[in-house]
């Protein structure tokens, strides 16, 4: 004991001085890089390559399980399960253990008065404690209010866990959206990429020519112009094409988890159906009031305001709180070093009466926040959707027309390789 004594003045003072003297400390050069490095090592190490092509079933089962952002809303779900499954013991009673040594430089005499005459004691003053001694206690101790609020943060926290789950369901929802979107540009790209860019090399080597023609006036300025200007207009689109389709393979090998630049081989898939949308728009409305995510996960942030507003209630309420436990001490001029203590207390903050209308008040406008969130965002999904359908139907219209201009400019291709077939064009 005579050497924590002599250490404990000096460890405090280094201890508070030590405190004092924290500033703020960037991370260098080579500890970013350390990190990079270890993330980047710990991203390629869960990683499995693509071993052939990929249809668009595989890119999606890839997609859900490398995507970094997705596996995010997985860990934020079990990070929600495990603050749950701790939250439950908040309502347990607690259960204290204590030990603490003590110690004084001089003794602890006490000095005492006559009750009846009001004159200082004749008899020497007494030692009532020794100067060193030690103190063990183990409590258990449980409130009312403290159960009372660990139960309606367990019903928080199961919330919560719901909201998780809608976060991580529509992150996987959009997660296919964008696969599959960023999938058949991808195979777009690998099918059309060779022949972009043989029209490319055409289309430069026509104007080239045109070019010559114009130095050299065979034909009318005019007329060779208005073609350098559609060969010009053609150009743009077609590198507008190009540099479409190849953005594509990276925005899907970055929603695979691959790394950018990987070389991803697509297969086209065997059939493909456009079933029209025959549904009612009140169908679709009911379906998406009912399964839309960020209406369900506005639902249960307004439960969890409504939890609020009760744990606001609950702790202007009185406190009722019991403990019991059994003590020891070491000192020598106690008569019972060891005894058991019990009580039963009840406690009322009075300011509660000033300040109940106010806290009241506010979680009212909590609970009203959360609902007009919610009706907001309703009308926001019925928005999407009405957008949606008419995009859709918008879609299946440019694609119907697509297919009608394709017709007709492979016809006029095939007239035109005729006549050059034939020596009757330009």
């Amino acid at each position: 004991m005579e050497i924590f004594r002599r250490f404990l003045v000096p460890g405090v003072a280094v201890a508070v001085i030590s405190g004092c003297a924290v500033s703020p400390t960037p991370f260098t050069e080579d500890e970013f890089r350390t990190v990079i490095e270890s993330d980047r090592a710990a991203w390629l190490g869960n990683l499995e390559a693509a071993s052939g092509p990929i249809c668009l079933d595989e890119a999606i089962a890839r997609a859900l399980k490398y995507n970094l952002d997705h596996r995010v809303r997985l860990l934020e779900q079990a990070q929600a399960s495990a603050q749950f499954e701790a939250g439950k013991f908040d309502m347990l009673p607690k259960l204290m253990a204590n030990a603490g040594y003590h110690w004084r430089d001089n003794e602890n005499i006490r000095d005492s008065i006559d009750s009846v005459t009001g004159t200082p004691s004749l008899a020497n003053p007494s030692i009532s404690s020794e100067r060193e001694r030690t103190t063990a206690d183990l409590t258990l101790s449980w409130s009312i209010l403290d159960f009372g609020l660990g139960y309606y943060n367990a019903k928080q926290n199961a919330d919560r866990i719901l909201v998780a789950n809608e976060r991580r369901r529509k992150a996987m929802h959009t997660l296919i959206q964008n696969v599959t979107t960023t999938y058949w540009r991808a195979l777009a790209a690998q099918q059309l990429e060779a022949e972009v860019q043989q029209a490319i090399n055409e289309a430069e080597k026509a104007l080239a020519d045109s070019r010559q023609i114009l130095k050299s006036q065979l034909r009318d300025p005019t007329e060779t112009l208005r073609y350098q200007r559609n060969l010009l207009e053609n150009l743009r689109l077609l590198e507008n094409v190009d540099r479409e389709l190849a953005s594509a393979r990276i925005e899907l090998a970055s929603l695979l988890g691959l790394p950018p630049g990987s070389h991803i081989e697509l297969v086209e898939p065997a059939h493909v159906e456009l079933n029209p949308l025959d549904l009612d728009v009140e169908e679709l409305e009911a379906l998406a009031l009912e399964n839309n995510a960020d209406l369900r996960e506005q639902s249960y942030n307004a439960r969890i305001a409504a939890q609020e507003t009760r744990k606001t209630l609950l702790r202007m309420m009185p406190n009722l709180s019991f403990s019991y436990g059994h003590h020891y001490d070491s000192d020598t001029y106690l008569i019972n070093n060891q005894w058991n203590q019990a009580s039963l207390a009840a406690s009322y903050n009075l300011f509660n009466i000033l300040s109940a209308p106010a806290h009241r008040s506010a979680s009212e406008y909590g609970v009203g926040v959360a609902e007009a969130r919610r009706m907001a965002v309703q009308v926001a999904v019925l928005s999407q959707l009405h957008l949606a359908k008419h995009q859709y139907h918008d879609a299946m219209r440019q694609y119907l027309r697509a297919e009608a201009i394709f017709e007709v400019d492979d016809r006029l291709s095939e007239l035109a390789h005729g006549q050059e077939r034939s020596q009757m064009g330009t």
